[in-house]
């Protein structure tokens, strides 16, 4: 077995005109940022980078991570990606910025067993056509009780986020070889699934605890089921947690879970903080 290392890349932000608008200039800058913010699931796809070039489909098939996005990634900048306390099963690792800073780490494992998969609720699924509620304290609490919609996708060449590099070539080669799917799509997936069932604004991917089951390979179509476990308000921003399943269809195979912690309600700009830390 291969013992995961270190590496460095260019960050790259697929989706500059994504409805979530912290990842465009323009709202990026009106909340304190420089620029558009690369995804939380793109600076983790970074950190898990190491995982998949190490242990290639092994780590697709029975994988976990603990990822979290500490301060802003931006396009184009470059980061380094440090390694630490490697073995063949485990390793830390850290995403360092330009300036020195870590904005990102993970804790990251291959075990040698798996934990009990999820099991397929069967939730009513999602009309992409159907209005969407605002996004707000009230409205979570209430998806809370009646629970998410379900989302369905593809992944394929179609994908929202179909590299975590602006050249596809530089990912690791299960992923630019093998065309199975990489991280970001795969941890995206908790985000779409709130933001199809919620209108929001700007908002931001933060944390996740996953877990993978299986592969996904191009055409292969998939089923997520989402419930809320937790709501909270820290220095005046309002937190999510999703508890997030992906099944494989047909046959409702188990892909990966994943629990999200994403800010779903920024402070307004200018507006000070209502909690401390």
């Amino acid at each position: 077995m291969v013992i995961p290392g270190s590496w460095s890349g260019e960050a790259f932000n697929p989706v500059p005109e994504s409805e979530n608008r912290i990842h465009g200039d323009d709202v990026a800058r009106a909340y304190g940022f420089r620029g558009g913010l690369v995804p939380g699931v793109v600076v983790s796809a970074y950190l898990l980078h190491p995982a998949a070039v190490a242990w290639g489909r092994q780590w697709l098939e029975r994988g976990r991570a603990h990822a979290v996005v500490r301060s802003p990634v931006y396009d184009g900048e470059r980061f380094q990606v440090d390694v630490q306390n490697a073995s063949e099963t485990a390793y830390e690792a850290r995403l360092i910025d330009p300036r020195g800073e870590c904005c990102a780490s993970a804790e990251v494992e291959l075990p040698a067993s798996l934990p009990a998969p999820p099991v397929r609720r069967g939730d009513p699924e999602l009309d992409r056509g159907a209005p969407r509620p605002l996004a707000s304290r009230e409205t979570l609490e209430r998806l809370r009780a009646t629970g998410l919609l379900a989302l369905r996708g593809r992944w394929g060449e179609r994908a929202e986020i179909t590299s975590y590099l602006s050249d596809p070539n530089g990912m690791a080669p299960i992923h630019r070889d093998q065309r199975l799917a990489n991280p970001a799509f795969l941890l995206g997936l908790t985000n779409w699934v709130l933001g199809r069932n919620l209108k929001l604004d700007a908002w931001l991917h933060l944390e996740t605890w996953s877990q993978h089951y299986r592969a996904v390979a191009p055409g292969d179509e998939l089923v997520v089921e989402a419930s809320v476990a937790d709501l909270f308000e820290k220095k005046g921003h309002q937190f999510v947690d999703l508890e997030v399943a992906i099944f494989g269809q047909p046959g409702d195979e188990p892909v990966a879970c994943a629990r999200l912690r994403a800010i779903y309600a920024l402070r307004a700009p200018g507006r000070p903080a209502t909690h401390a830390v």
